[in-house]
């Protein structure tokens, strides 16, 4: 059984718990004792999460899938290394950032352009670290910026002095360029770097809120947890410390300042950029399309997986709170401050759902289209660790109410959901012989 755990503050909603038979998202033998193929450990030689699955399972022309009450058309695209986010083109075309460090098109006749778009800085490609997310600046019609995240060395870091788990912590950076329409980024600049000594995750989403603010969601260290020992740099209740970005959601003006009316502007031991603290590694974050509130999903130790409202000034506790264990089979909730024994406490916010065990989200979208009237207002995410697209249900209120599971007998570790300006999903499977996958319904 996997458990998706719909949680809210005690005052406002009963906890609900719901338990649907996944019998192919099962644990591995021995996971409680060892990390999950998910973003905290990177999967061994190209596997996804279970028996069967990966890049030589999908096929290369179009499949129709049989779901509950939908058929649905998937389209696969090939030729992408490792993708990782993906971004829509006014033209109908869309960019794909590949965690090595590419930017590639693909063109509105849903074929691979076989040039990549140059201008992209040298990335630190390393276990959980390259280019990462993109999105287009809200104006972009009229002033061309693409922006994207990207993992760079810290000063002195050599090939020498890498970390054994991890590789070198270095950073994650904010930039953005200007977009020739063919294959150039011009006029390259880094808006942004985190002060944050991330040795254990460093996924870097942003996302553009409807006040026109950039917000960047930055990785937390977790590896003195994880795996027992002590971060070469940092520890795991970084999340926590108001002088560090590491484990944070923070706010940005679109050149890369800091907006004055941040939560913590002008706050004595705050860093001004930070909006929100206390998140672990955010593989997803959104906007939902009818409140406007940031919505992220995120990857907990060893379960523990969450979704969260990101609200101003807000802690969602990590790593003093958790619905995870560590890779030992302990309770999270370790670190080098203070233990609290349970998953929540006073002045830390509750997730709006948890999963346990560990589903290694990818990313998240909240459907608003017409191609699927049935789920607009449903919360996609996709599944790692669990290989499939998971659906929530959401009721009126923006509660979670069921959940379904899409697509596993594709087999691929899903790690980015969009909802494409045509009202179809495109997903990108987490591999070196990645894909971008156009999923419709089977009538198209």
């Amino acid at each position: 059984m996997k458990d998706l755990a719909l949680t809210g503050a005690p005052d406002t909603f009963s906890r609900i718990l719901l338990s649907a038979v996944l019998a192919s998202c099962l644990a591995l033998p021995g996971m409680a004792a060892t990390p999950p193929a998910g973003d905290d450990e990177p999967p061994r030689h190209g596997a996804a999460g279970r028996e069967g699955s990966g890049p030589d399972t999908l096929a290369d022309s179009p499949q129709i899938l049989q779901e509950k009450n939908r058929n649905l058309r998937v389209t696969p695209l090939k030729g992408l290394e490792r993708p990782w986010a993906l971004a829509f083109l006014p033209d109908g075309a869309i960019l794909v950032t590949e965690r090595p460090g590419r930017l590639r098109r693909v063109n509105a006749d849903f074929t691979l352009d076989p040039q990549p778009v140059s201008g992209i800085p040298i990335v630190l490609n390393s276990a959980y670290k390259g280019l990462m997310d993109v999105a287009l600046h809200p104006d972009y019609a009229a002033n061309r910026w693409v922006y994207f995240t990207y993992s760079r060395r810290l000063p002195g870091e050599t090939d020498d002095n890498w970390d054994r788990l991890t590789g070198p912590a270095g950073t994650s950076v904010l930039a953005r360029g200007r977009y020739d329409g063919a294959h150039r980024l011009e006029d390259v600049e880094d808006l942004f770097i985190a002060r944050a000594a991330t040795s254990g995750v460093s996924a870097a989403r942003i996302v553009f809120g409807k006040d026109g603010k950039v917000y960047m969601s930055i990785g937390a260290p977790s590896y003195n947890l994880a795996h027992g020992g002590t971060n070469r740099v940092g520890h795991v209740d970084e999340a926590q410390d108001p002088a560090s970005h590491a484990g944070k959601v923070l706010r940005l003006n679109d050149d890369g300042s800091v907006p004055a009316d941040n939560p913590f502007f002008n706050v004595s031991g705050y860093l001004p950029e930070i909006f929100a603290l206390g998140v672990r590694n955010t593989t997803g974050i959104v906007v939902h399309p009818g409140t406007g509130d940031i919505w992220e999903v995120e990857h907990g130790p060893n379960g523990g997986d969450e979704i969260n409202i990101v609200r101003a000034g807000r802690n969602y506790g990590w790593p003093l709170v958790s619905y995870g264990r560590a890779y030992s089979g302990e309770r999270s909730g370790a670190g080098s401050g203070p233990v609290l024994p349970g998953p929540s406490a006073p002045g830390m916010e509750e997730p709006l759902l948890h999963w346990y065990p560990s589903i290694a989200p990818g990313g998240l979208a909240i459907y608003d289209g017409d191609r699927f009237p049935e789920w607009r207002g449903h919360a996609l995410i996709g599944g790692l660790q669990s290989t499939q697209l998971h659906r929530v249900e959401l009721t009126a209120q923006g509660l979670p109410r069921e959940h379904h599971s899409l697509l596993l007998r594709l087999g691929q570790r899903i790690r980015e959901v969009r909802e494409g300006p045509d009202g179809l999903l495109y997903l990108l499977t987490d591999h070196d012989r990645g894909a971008i996958l156009r999923v419709a319904p089977a009538s198209d």
